[in-house]
């Protein structure tokens, strides 16, 4: 049988309070037993001390026990003597002599022996666990007085006081026990309350509810726990909406040019279009655009399970850069736009994967070239940073610009910012995604801003040591 784990909290502080609470009271029936009766004794005992010295001139009076003899009257007159039995001094207390009472029944347990412990008068039953008290009268001992120590507690009165403390020291224990099921249910069901919802959404969430969300009232562990789970529950949440619109965008992106090369080879088929270059020329940028996709796809998923190859050398990134410059001249020009470069004067190197550089030049030079308009400015520069421990690669251009509120999504996969930045022209929206990666994989960093040009600034940190840029 499956017990909740309320169940078993309250199940362990009710055992513990109901083990408490039998213990103190097998500990208190012990010490009340033990207790009780030795407190009988040392009462007997007071009393006992108190008869020895009226026993004492009672005999000189006399000059013999003659006169107590089977004369039990005498005997416990003697014993109960108000003018000496009014107090007892309190052992070494310096304080006024204490009465001591007589509902001990000690005086039926008191015995009386002669010089030769002979019986005299009181109680027949002596032996060896007797109290002995000696008598002494001018120096010389005259008699012993005895007492009869209890063992048991046997009387019927005692008894009945026995049991009455007995059932009361049980009836505070079955009431301390009754409060501690109480308090320990209210507390396994406070303290559990929130690890319970916690549950419950977490079973939610695994059955895909990924809008499951706990409610935080507490600033405690607890607390911290439906805090956490409220962060992974966004955090999947939002992995869940962008694996969909990554498939999304990428049944997409695939269809686009399957749909064109599906049609173009249909209208050749049939007749409709003939077999001219111009054909051929846009048959092979459709599978281009597929191939070019398929490889940007592929490489982000080494990159996400951190399989992408680098091979690092040092790389002078003036020279590789103006590689990349060159390459796209024809390009340039044929956008109408105008490039600037501004070079350090020392060449910086850096320890780098030359062919992973060179695709995160192309990327940048490709978003810029690609959604700038005809007649804009293309600004690179390229600056050592403070220190010499990193160096600082900038690509701007000129308007359209980019909204703040969009800038910070720029590197999420298939994202293209709505409007004149994403053209029928523009690409799959994986190029700005790649470079991130491939930055990251230098321990570098990359970032998006408005140009003062009016248009989109690129910003690439990359350590000249190959360790992480501060």
């Amino acid at each position: 049988m499956k017990i909740s784990i309320t169940a078993r909290l309250f199940l362990a502080v009710l055992a513990i309070a109901a083990f408490a609470v039998l213990a103190m009271g097998v500990a208190a029936h012990w010490s009340y037993t033990r207790g009780f009766i030795g407190y009988l004794n040392e009462q007997a005992l007071l009393r006992m001390d108190a008869a020895v010295p009226r026993l004492a001139r009672a005999y000189a009076a006399s000059g013999s026990w003659g006169f107590v003899q089977g004369n039990r009257p005498e005997w416990f007159r003697i014993l109960r003597s108000p003018a000496d039995a009014a107090s007892v001094p309190a052992a070494g207390s310096g304080q006024p002599a204490r009465p001591v009472s007589d509902l001990t029944g000690a005086l039926l347990r008191f015995t009386l022996l002669d010089d030769q412990e002979r019986f005299v008068v009181g109680y027949g039953a002596v032996d060896a666990d007797s109290v002995r008290r000696e008598i002494v009268v001018d120096g010389e001992r005259v008699g012993w007085l005895l007492m009869a120590p209890f063992q048991t507690v046997s009387g019927g009165a005692d008894q009945r006081f026995e049991r009455h403390q007995i059932r009361f020291s049980w009836t505070i224990g079955a009431v301390c026990v009754l409060l501690a099921a109480v308090i320990a249910l209210w507390v396994a069901r406070r303290l559990l309350r929130p690890v319970r919802r916690v549950a419950e959404a977490t079973h939610r969430l695994a059955a895909g509810e990924y809008g499951s969300r706990v409610v935080v009232d507490a600033d405690d562990e607890v607390g911290q726990l439906a805090r956490d789970f409220n962060t992974l529950a966004d955090t999947l949440e939002r992995n869940e909406r962008m694996r969909r619109d990554f498939l999304a965008d990428v049944s997409h992106e695939l269809r686009t040019p399957l749909g064109v090369l599906h049609g173009e080879l249909e209208a050749i088929e049939d007749g409709v279009h003939a077999m001219t270059p111009a054909t051929v020329k846009s048959l092979q940028a459709e599978v281009a655009t597929l191939n070019k996709l398929v490889s940007d796809l592929y490489d982000l998923s080494l990159a996400d399970v951190g399989a992408l190859t680098y091979r690092k050398a040092p790389v002078d990134i003036v020279d590789l850069l103006r590689t990349t410059l060159d390459a796209f001249a024809g390009r340039l020009a044929e956008a109408g736009l105008t490039l600037r470069t501004e070079w350090p004067a020392e060449p910086p190197v850096v320890l780098a994967d030359e062919r992973r550089l060179q695709q995160l030049f192309n990327n940048l030079m490709e978003n810029s070239v690609r959604y700038t308009d005809a007649g804009g400015l293309l600004l690179v520069r390229v600056q050592a940073e403070p220190g010499g421990q990193a160096v600082k690669l900038e690509f701007e251009d000129s308007a359209p610009g980019v909204p703040a509120h969009r800038v910070t999504r720029l590197f999420d996969r298939f994202y293209r910012v709505e409007g004149s930045r994403s053209r029928a022209s523009g690409g799959a929206g994986l190029g700005l995604a790649i470079c991130r990666s491939i930055v990251a994989a230098h321990g570098g960093r990359i970032d998006a801003g408005p140009s003062a040009l009016g248009g989109l600034a690129m910003r690439v940190v990359l350590p000249t040591s190959g360790e992480a840029a501060a």
